[in-house]
């Protein structure tokens, strides 16, 4: 798919919750197409300790206000200065870049399942799932109710569980132990968030035999396969880069242990 460097237009930059920003920028150009599960590299500006861009999952494309949107965890300079933009600043991108999410060739009930920012790139994907006439569920994750993020958004596009560590809102503790994974079945699983989550959801999919989906979240410098910081070990390809052969990947392509 055919990359674009684009000078976007911030048209906010909305707090939602603790350290988490949703950006949504848009161009005086129809915006290119873009497929769940890619991301962009993002370049920072005025932050003098922040030499390479930052790769940012694609949250969510808009078409009809032709807005890409970006969840943005401030957590060191450079996301921090993503955080502080205000609308009207330009933020330069390269997009769309890695290997997204596989769309089913026939309907499905696929469950969506996202811990953190790593619900991010699961919003897109559920929507796109529903406009193909799959059934999109998500089952959120969150330490407390306070980190659960864009659940009304969410809520647009599909039904939605919910798990937090301390019981604060939806069902208490993690969300491979949610009671939805005893009592539905699904055709397929799709999974971004902290490793141990993803290798959790992983072993449920792989002894129930669901096909599953990670998106991996490897430090990813370039995003364009040349500076080898993303690599990742799998069974058959040795070593491949996260940036291009994912961020998504197949659970049977990876060395876990599942």
């Amino acid at each position: 798919m055919k990359k674009y460097l684009l000078d976007l237009e911030v048209v906010s930059a909305e707090h939602i919750s603790g350290r988490y920003t949703l950006l949504k920028l848009t161009s005086p150009h129809p915006l290119p197409e873009m497929l769940p599960g890619q991301f962009a590299e993002i370049r920072v500006d005025d932050s003098p300790a922040t030499f390479l861009r930052r790769p940012i999952s694609i949250n969510f494309v808009d078409r009809e206000r032709n807005e890409v949107w970006f969840l943005v965890a401030a957590i060191g300079d450079g996301t921090r200065r993503l955080a502080r933009l205000q609308p009207g600043e330009v933020v330069n991108c390269l997009l769309p870049l890695g290997h997204g999410f596989t769309m089913p060739t026939a309907p499905e009930q696929v469950l969506l399942i996202g811990g953190g920012v790593g619900v991010a790139p699961l919003l897109y994907y559920g929507a796109c799932l529903k406009a193909a006439g799959s059934t999109p569920v998500f089952l959120l994750g969150a330490r407390s109710h306070t980190d659960l993020l864009l659940l009304s958004e969410f809520a647009k596009v599909g039904r939605v569980e919910v798990t937090t560590e301390d019981g604060s809102q939806g069902e208490k503790g993690f969300v491979t132990g949610h009671s939805i994974l005893r009592r539905e079945q699904f055709h397929r699983i799709a999974s971004c968030g902290p490793l141990p989550m993803m290798k959790a959801v992983a072993s449920y999919a792989k002894a129930h035999g669901v096909a599953c989906e990670v998106s991996l979240e490897n430090k990813m410098a370039c995003g364009l396969g040349a500076c080898l910081c993303c690599v990742e070990p799998t069974k058959d390809e040795g070593n491949v880069c996260v940036c291009t052969q994912g961020p998504v990947l197949n659970i049977n392509q990876l060395l876990w242990q599942v």
